[in-house]
């Protein structure tokens, strides 16, 4: 089998593996709890692996800005694992939770890759330490967020994006955590407004001639009534 014909293979297995691995049970808005059963063992980061059964994945309540996923049991009394994500956007919301997974090495465990909530535009995309990172991202072909250095503040560590050929990029450069910037158009600039009708308009000549005018006037009503008087 080509590599081509064995990449695309691949991702039908993947996609059937979404959908027959992870069956969310029941979900929450505030915390996005969501319950999945998973028919085979499945990657988390920091090697850890959780084994076929039914989980309950929802976001830390933290006071930074990160979206810290925690993974218990289904009755929500033991802790599995609490890994940091990044936003991961997608323009087109879907009504259904969506999960996606790493491309691995043949006989393992699938890696969990991102997280999806049913109707929104933003997901979790999970952040591996950076030696399995550079291995996802190679099997896969694409960045992989990672831990630039081992910390156990999940709300401070820097993360970076991990090419298949092992460089090191700022998050926002390698993977789409946000929409487009939308382009800015320049807009004509307006007209003036037109004048107000209350407004004054500037002078445009002396007061003299008018005093003239009045005073000439008063003249000749002067003379009038003399006329009639006398």
């Amino acid at each position: 089998m080509t590599k081509a014909l064995y990449r695309v293979a691949f991702i039908l297995y993947i996609a059937v593996s979404v959908v027959g691995f992870a069956s969310p049970a029941k979900a929450d808005e505030s915390n996005k709890l969501t319950y999945f059963t998973f028919s085979a063992p499945v990657e988390l980061p920091g090697n850890k692996v959780l084994p076929a059964g039914t989980y309950a994945f929802k976001l830390l309540d933290s006071a930074g800005d990160r979206n810290i996923v925690q993974i218990f049991n289904k009755d929500l009394t033991m802790l599995y694992a609490t890994v940091v994500t990044i936003p991961d956007y997608r323009p087109q919301p879907h009504d259904k939770t969506i999960i996606k997974f790493s491309e691995t090495s043949p006989g393992g465990p699938e890696a969990i890759k991102e997280w999806f909530y049913p109707g929104d535009n933003y997901g979790q995309e999970f952040v591996y330490p950076k030696q399995r990172a550079v291995q996802l991202a190679a099997a896969a072909n694409e960045p992989v967020p990672a831990m630039a250095v081992e910390s156990t503040d999940l709300t401070t560590a820097p993360i970076v994006a991990v090419t298949p050929q092992q460089e090191e990029l700022p998050v926002t450069q390698a993977i789409q955590t946000a929409p487009p910037a939308a382009a800015v158009q320049t807009q004509p600039a307006p007209d003036p407004a037109p004048m107000a009708e209350t407004e004054q308009l500037p002078k445009t000549g002396s007061s003299v001639p008018l005093i003239a005018l009045l005073g000439a006037a008063s003249l000749g009503i002067a003379f009038i009534l003399k006329r009639f008087i006398s």
